[in-house]
């Protein structure tokens, strides 16, 4: 059900119906840069809500799909925090491209080289553990000293080192600090253009799993990604398993593959044959041959075509924008896609929850019903209950004198019970013991069936490791002996609280209490349905003497109502001793909060529906500034990247083959392929 106060539900409905408004008629107060600037604030409450929502939702019981469900949670979240709401709050932000790739490529090597500076220090031993550099213009320090991008990251800030200075790799950075996997160097570097930064970031294959998720989280938070393989890895699992992901969300991204010998020309075909058949047929593809290191730096000449590409990125305001566009709308589509699995996700926590809940319900209400049946079918009135009672009642002379009529039943009752009062609680006793027997098996067997039941459901069987559950608890014993004696009591209330109103029966009660509540027990249990040959005379005797004393003291309306009513109030104090022993197994869903799973995935779909009208609400009107918007190139003079002014390097082609090979030649140009031009 839908609360009509929730807050969150009214700032979705805010949202949509502010950028539907835009979209109605296109404009709003101020002309199309308002109503584009409108649609962008409805988006981005829109997502602050689903990113709100997303948090909190919690996918704890181990189903099928659930660990991929937690994952896509978490990447939906970390790349909303990390990249999406940040890039719609500050389009003007540089374009932040990260290096990625598999151990060994030489990301660290080709940074390095594309800006003529030691940076960042590649690695010697593997894995290698290391923050993560950042490098920018200083002129865009701001952008990224504060958390506005991957806030999750604590910021180190250097300095690139001067030309002609120490050129060490080993002696580029300063010591790691304690955990560099959630540290973020920031190095300012005025040989990258501004508008421009380059992020090196760690393996994506590292065998350290803190490596692999932090580099996992740079590429989600990349405008670009600038990914690196070798000849010799560029088939591995792991990357192409990260690039499918970049490839379902529309990512733009770029292959660098390095490392390639002389001949091997039929590697770097094999690599755009496999780019083309996943979805990443408009990805540039760059070639950077296997060569020696000058100062740690690859020759101009190999990094030529990498450096001049994002030399032209860099100088082309325009073009960085329908970068950053690009990958902001694939994300938000994949956001709204990942949103919608974790919804089901958190359908199938509700389903699982309920289903645990029911098996445990079920074994326990067989124990309440296995109780009221040894309860009332008179199996109670059988061995130390029924002797016991023989013994009080003894022989059948006080049930002539109750035959023989009421007028001399009061004076009977009255010597009987002030005769025989030491035995009353002997009688109290067996019933106890009786009842106390019956109580304690029925919820051992419920305990049994309920521990059988989660044991053979997978999310049931993780929540009762540790846990010693197919038993009863260790304090179920006193506490059923505790409520039959509260129960007994109860009956001794009652039939005083009967009592006290009937004049003529006061004498009898003052000395027949206990006498009477036995009475009372035993018609609550009197039945012949479970008693068979000899039994069913003695017991039926029995209950008929019980009942005829009860008849004659309060009368027939009066016991009937006193025997449902101390029934009632037993079932009651057995269910109390039952639904103790449920919570030690819905205890455990409680802490785990699954019993909110059905709310969480109304909440999430109902948030994702919301971003995805506002995505289309700003993407149109996003349309109508470009239609109104004077044509402009963007261009600028910007520093070159090194490499990017070597001689044969073409701004529009990237290096693809070794010379004497043109097949990429004949390849529309990967520049424009990649800013939304023409296609392969």
């Amino acid at each position: 059900m839908t609360a009509s106060g929730d807050p969150g539900d009214d700032a979705v409905r805010t949202g949509a119906s502010a950028g539907e408004a835009v979209a109605r008629d296109g404009t709003a107060p101020g002309g199309s840069v308002a109503a584009g600037a409108a649609a962008t604030a409805g988006l981005v409450e829109s997502l602050e809500i689903l990113r709100g929502r997303l948090a909190a939702a919690r996918l704890p019981l181990d189903l099928p799909g659930a660990a991929a469900a937690r994952e896509d949670l978490d990447l939906a979240v970390h790349q909303l925090d990390d990249y999406l709401l940040p890039r719609l709050r500050s389009h003007a932000a540089p374009l932040l491209v990260v290096v990625g790739g598999s151990t060994g490529a030489g990301k660290s090597t080709l940074v390095n080289s594309l800006l003529g500076e030691h940076v960042s220090a590649p690695g010697v031993l593997r894995p290698t553990t290391r923050a993560p550099v950042l490098v920018h213009h200083p002129l865009d320090e701001r952008w990224f000293s504060t958390d506005r991008v991957l806030p999750g990251l604590a910021r180190v800030t250097e300095h690139a080192p001067r030309p002609g200075a120490d050129a060490s790799p080993g002696r580029a950075a300063p010591a790691a600090p304690p955990d560099p996997t959630r540290t973020l160097r920031l190095v300012a570097s005025d040989a990258l253009p501004q508008g421009l930064a380059l992020v090196d970031a760690p393996d994506v294959d590292s065998v350290e799993t803190a490596n692999r998720e932090l580099a996992a989280q740079l590429l989600a938070a990349a405008d670009l990604w600038l990914f690196v393989t070798t000849a010799a890895r560029y088939a591995d699992a792991v990357p192409w398993d990260l690039l499918h992901r970049a490839a379902e969300r529309r990512a733009q991204v770029a292959i660098v593959l390095d490392r390639v010998d002389p001949g091997a020309e039929a590697v770097a075909d094999d690599l755009r044959r496999m780019m083309d058949e996943n979805g990443l047929d408009a990805a540039p593809q760059f070639v950077v041959g296997e060569s020696e290191l000058v100062d740690g730096f690859l020759p101009e000449e190999s990094v030529a075509q990498v450096a001049s590409w994002l030399s032209a990125l860099g100088a082309d305001g325009d073009a960085r924008d329908r970068v950053a566009t690009a990958t902001r709308d694939g994300v938000v589509d994949d956001l709204v896609r990942r949103a919608v699995l974790v919804a089901g996700a958190a359908d199938a926590q509700a389903t699982s929850d309920a289903r645990l809940r029911a098996v445990v319900g079920r074994a326990y209400d067989e124990a309440a019903a296995t109780v009221d049946a040894a309860t009332s079918d008179g199996a109670l009135l059988r061995g130390e209950v029924l002797a016991r009672w023989q013994d009080f009642v003894g022989t059948s002379e006080l049930f002539r004198s109750v035959e023989q009529g009421v007028g001399r039943v009061r004076d009977a009752v009255a010597a009987f019970f002030r005769g025989r009062p030491a035995q009353a609680p002997q009688v109290e006793q067996a019933i106890a013991h009786g009842l106390e027997a019956v109580v304690l098996d029925a919820t051992d067997v419920a305990a049994e069936r309920a521990y059988g039941g989660w044991r053979a459901d997978p999310a049931g069987a993780a929540l009762l490791d540790g846990l010693d559950l197919s038993r009863s608890s260790a304090g179920v014993r006193a506490r059923v002996a505790e409520e039959i004696r509260g129960w007994q009591s109860d009956v001794l209330d009652l039939v005083r609280e009967q009592g006290a109103g009937k004049r003529g029966a006061a004498r009898a009660l003052s000395f027949g209490i206990n006498g009477l509540g036995l009475s009372l027990m035993v018609v609550v249990f009197a039945s012949t349905g479970g008693l068979t040959g000899a039994e069913v005379g003695i017991a039926g005797g029995t209950a008929i003497l019980a009942q005829k004393l009860l008849e004659a003291v309060f009368g027939d309306d009066a016991v009937r109502r006193l025997t449902r009513t101390a029934r009632d109030r037993l079932a009651e104090r057995v269910r109390a001793v039952l639904d103790d022993e449920v919570r030690r197994y819905t205890a455990q869903l409680d802490a785990l909060g699954t019993a909110e799973a059905d709310e969480t995935a109304r909440t999430v779909r109902e948030a994702a529906r919301a971003v995805e009208a506002a995505a289309r609400v700003e993407r149109t009107a996003r349309g109508r500034d470009q239609d109104t918007a004077r044509p402009t190139t963007g261009r600028h003079a910007a520093r070159l990247l090194r490499g990017a002014g070597w001689s044969g390097s073409a701004e529009d082609e990237p290096a693809s083959l070794p010379e004497g090979d043109d097949e990429p030649r004949r390849r529309p140009g990967f520049w424009r392929r990649l800013l939304g031009g023409e296609r392969a």
